[in-house]
């Protein structure tokens, strides 16, 4: 009687301890990859060799394969128990990763900054320019340790959709070299040719996880106390426009004003809470030609360099430089903007778009970018094909513009077309904003009030 009351658990008795078996069976697998984990990690502590480093990684996945497939195989598994053994291998793989030798490098980076918010990502708005690089940094895994360890630094910080063939930024990454010194401190003697040739191709793997719109350019060890805006001694901007029928010779005449020292708070947008000194050195003024027309109108480009910028300095330039060619202005009225004594407040007017814009270079002391001939090919392959890929774009717009156009015998060219000029109120004539000196005033008076209340 006691054998029918039994006879049907017995089914469910047996699965459970087939199940049990496979749990324990799991287990002790799980035990046998954590101790090859741990052997691994020892050796990797003292060896940058990357198959090491490869093999480490498999032991983890593998690891993570098999907890899941147990979690499944046994119901109502401790889960808890699972949840430290996973912070446990994944906590000594930060560790091997904190081992790697690591060196202080220069890159030199180019990105096209039509769809980002700007370089920086301080200002919460994606996608920018710098968490794109950051983001290229953790798929290849070159960070080491936290990212306030890393040391970093940039060289400007370009605003949204302004474009650059010429950042730099520094910071320490991986390196596959057993003996750098990560200090660098006497780059100029540990750094060989050899070193080079063995050294992680710093540009080759980036640029095969970077978007198609940002690229690394070179490379270069630098000395820990680098910075890539501090250690700059100058930087070049180029801003492109259409020559149509803009007045060259005067455009070229108030160009030469701003060489030397001036302050160009009337040039700039005035930031009085952090800029307290507005003086800055332009060292050059050109406007070059380019190869590039359309319709025959010829593209060109104000070349300006200076050891610093101010904020929006060079697309205020360009906005004045622009009207003295359309001939609304007078190249004196540089001169009068220069002058901030007699005129101490600057007029209200808009400022050049932001799309022209271009950082071209950035000069630096005994710093010179390198580059592995496989990436260097790779890199001209794609700059190549995405200008064939704008230019394709370029010819269908202006296949769907001839496509708008009404056919007839009358109709007048596009280069015949004019626009209706919109009234123009000369610089000295228009509204002005608040001097420095106004905006300190008010700066202090809030200030004065917040501890008076306090």
């Amino acid at each position: 009687m006691s054998n029918e009351v039994r006879d049907p658990l017995l089914p469910d008795r047996n699965f459970i301890s087939s199940l049990q078996s496979l749990a324990d069976s799991l287990q002790n697998r799980v035990k046998e990859l954590e101790e090859e984990n741990a052997k691994l990690s020892s050796r990797l502590s003292s060896c940058c060799c990357r198959k090491i480093e490869e093999a480490c990684d498999r032991v983890v996945v593998d690891c993570n394969g098999l907890l899941a497939e147990r979690k499944e195989s046994k119901t109502g598994g401790n889960g808890t128990a699972k949840k430290k053994v996973v912070e446990k291998i994944s906590g000594s793989n930060t560790r091997t990763i904190n081992h790697h030798c690591k060196r202080y490098v220069a890159l030199k980076i180019m990105y096209f900054g039509k769809r980002f918010y700007g370089f920086a990502s301080e200002a919460q708005m994606d996608p920018t320019i710098e968490s794109e690089i950051f983001s290229a940094f953790e798929k290849t895994r070159l960070l080491v340790g936290d990212k306030k360890e890393l040391q970093y630094s940039r060289c400007g910080r370009t605003d949204k959709g302004v474009s650059s063939v010429g950042q730099v930024i520094a910071l320490l990454l991986r390196s596959s070299l057993k003996e750098t010194d990560a200090s660098n401190e006497n780059s100029e003697e540990i750094v060989f040719k050899e070193q080079h040739e063995q050294e992680i191709d710093y540009v080759g793997v980036l640029n095969r996880v970077l978007p198609d719109d940002i690229r690394v350019l070179g490379w270069c060890p630098v000395p820990v106390g680098f910075s890539a805006r501090f250690s700059c001694l100058s930087r070049e901007y180029k801003y492109f426009f259409w020559r149509e029928n803009l007045n060259f010779l005067a455009m070229e005449e108030a160009g030469k004003k701003f060489l030397g020292e001036h302050d160009f708070r009337n040039f700039c947008k005035m930031d009085a809470v952090n800029v307290h000194n507005y003086k800055r050195n332009i060292t050059l003024f050109e406007i070059c030609p380019s190869d590039v027309r359309y319709d025959g109108n010829q593209l060109l480009a104000f070349k300006i360099k200076g050891s610093a910028f101010l904020w929006h300095q060079v697309r205020c330039m360009v906005a004045v430089l622009l009207m003295i060619g359309q001939g609304l202005e007078s190249p004196d009225v540089i001169d009068t903007l220069l002058d901030t004594e007699k005129t101490p407040r600057k007029p209200q007017y808009t400022m050049a778009p932001e799309l022209p814009l271009v950082l071209h270079s950035c000069e630096f002391e005994s710093i010179k970018f390198i580059c592995s001939a496989d990436a260097g090919l790779a890199l001209r392959m794609h700059l190549a094909n995405q200008c064939r890929n704008y230019q394709l774009q370029a010819a269908i717009f202006n296949d769907a513009l001839l496509s708008c156009l009404p056919i007839s015998s009358g109709q007048r060219s596009l280069k015949g077309t004019t626009k209706k000029k919109a009234s123009h109120v000369p610089l000295m004539s228009r509204p002005t904003e608040p001097s420095y000196e106004e905006r300190r005033l008010k700066l202090n008076s809030k200030t004065f009030g917040l501890s008076k209340s306090s």
